[in-house]
C-alpha cells in the first residue's frame, strides 16, 4: 500500500483546501457515515461500476472527472457505445485501491467507493480533504454493511430498500434528486409486470437455473442475482450451498444439473467454454440448448441495477416461461428505457 510522506500529504491537502472550504451540507452514506459535501457537487471520481452506471442513468455523466481503470471490464466493452465520453475521462484505481497522486490532480469534491473498500483507502482519501461516499445498494443490518458476501435476514427487503436509498443518495450528492426519483419509480413500476405474471407459479414448477461466470464462479445467496432469478420464476441451484460470490467445482455443477444456464453479457467467452468443454455436455441445460447469453440490460451482478430489475428480470422470465410473456416485445421495452435513461437507442437483440 502506497504511503505518502508528511510533506507530500501536506502539500496535497493544501491543494484541496478550496474544495473543503465550501462544504456546507451533510449526507449519510450506505455505511452509515455522516459525510460533509459541498452544496454544489460537479466534480466526482467514481471507483465503483454500479455507481458509475447509476450516474449515467441520472444524466450526471458530466460530473465525472475520474473513473475506475477497469470500467470496461466491469461494465462490458459495449458500454462505451452508450457513453462514449467515458473514453475521455481520466482512469485511476479500482474497487479496492486508488492512485492518490492521480486523484489529487483531478481536484474532485467527492469520491464514490464500494461498501467494502478498505478502510485504509477511505482514510487516505479523506486525509486529503476529499469527501468519500460509500455505496452498497443494500439496506439493513449494520453488521453486514461493509461485507462483500453478507448474511441477510431478508434479501428482498435489503436490496429493494437499498437500491432506492442508494439512488437517492447518489442523486442528492450530485444535485440530481428529480432524476433519482424518476429512475426509482420507473424501476419498480416495470418490475411489477413480471411479478403479476408469475404470482400463481407453483414452487414445484420453477425452472432450475444456474449463473455461469468465468472460472466456474457463480452467485449464491446474499446477492441480488438470486433475487433476479426468483423474480423471474427460477430456482437458483447455487442458493442453498453457496454464500455470495464463489468458485465451485464442475462436480458440483453436474450434481445440480441445472435446466437453464444464464451468462452475463460481459462474459461472452463463458458461452464458448461451456459449448467446447466435454464436462459441460452432461448438464441438462447444455444437452437441451438452453444456455443463454443475457442482453446488456440484464445486469446479473451481485448488486441490483434499475434496468436489471425493470428489464432483466422480465427478459429472464420470458426465456423461462415464454407462454406467459408471448405478448412482450423486449426490443421495444429496452429501447424505451434506453431512450429515457441512456439518451440513446437500444441496439441489441442478437441474444434475445
Amino acid at each position: 500500500m502506497r504511503v505518502f510522506s508528511r510533506v507530500c500529504s501536506s502539500a496535497l491537502f493544501a491543494l484541496l483546501l478550496p474544495f473543503a472550504a465550501h462544504a456546507d451540507r451533510q449526507v449519510t452514506d450506505q455505511l452509515g457515515r455522516q459525510v460533509t459535501v459541498p452544496d454544489r457537487v460537479d466534480r466526482v471520481v467514481v471507483l465503483q461500476h454500479q455507481t458509475l452506471n447509476l450516474l449515467v442513468q441520472l444524466d450526471a455523466t458530466d460530473t465525472m472527472v475520474g473513473v475506475m481503470a477497469n470500467w470496461k471490464q466491469q461494465l462490458g466493452e459495449g458500454y462505451a457505445r452508450l457513453v462514449p465520453q467515458l473514453n475521455n475521462i481520466a482512469t485511476l484505481g479500482d474497487l479496492t485501491h486508488v492512485d492518490l497522486e492521480k486523484l489529487v490532480a483531478l481536484h474532485p469534491q467527492v469520491v464514490f467507493v464500494t461498501n467494502y473498500a478498505p478502510q485504509a483507502m477511505i482514510d487516505q482519501i479523506q486525509h486529503l480533504g476529499i469527501a468519500v461516499i460509500a455505496i452498497s445498494l443494500r439496506a439493513g443490518d449494520k453488521e453486514q454493511q461493509n461485507k462483500l458476501n453478507p448474511d441477510l435476514i431478508s434479501e428482498e427487503q435489503a436490496y429493494n430498500q437499498g437500491l432506492k436509498e442508494g439512488i437517492r443518495l447518489i442523486g442528492n450528492v450530485v444535485n440530481h434528486q428529480k432524476q433519482a426519483e424518476t429512475l426509482i419509480e420507473a424501476t419498480f413500476r416495470q418490475r411489477a409486470l413480471t411479478e403479476a405474471r408469475l404470482k400463481s407459479l407453483p414452487d414445484a414448477q420453477r425452472v432450475r437455473a444456474y449463473m455461469a461466470n468465468p472460472d466456474l464462479t457463480t452467485y449464491g445467496s446474499g446477492k441480488y442475482t438470486g433475487l433476479m432469478m426468483a423474480h423471474a420464476g427460477a430456482l437458483n441451484v447455487a442458493a442453498a450451498t453457496v454464500k455470495g460470490f464463489k468458485q465451485v467445482s464442475m462436480e458440483q455443477i453436474l450434481a445440480w444439473d441445472p435446466q437453464v444456464i444464464f451468462v452475463q453479457d460481459r462474459y461472452p467467452q463463458v458461452i464458448a467454454e461451456i459449448n467446447q468443454q466435454p464436462a459441460w455436455q452432461a448438464v441438462d441445460a447444455v444437452r437441451h440448448h438452453r444456455v443463454y447469453l443475457m442482453p446488456e440490460y440484464a445486469k446479473a451482478w451481485g448488486y441490483p441495477m434499475p434496468e436489471a430489475m425493470a428489464l432483466g428480470e422480465l427478459w429472464m422470465a420470458k426465456k423461462l416461461y415464454p407462454e406467459k410473456f408471448s405478448d412482450i416485445d423486449m426490443q421495444k421495452k429496452a429501447d424505451a428505457w434506453y431512450q429515457q435513461f441512456y439518451r440513446t437507442h437500444y441496439v441489441g437483440g442478437a441474444n434475445e
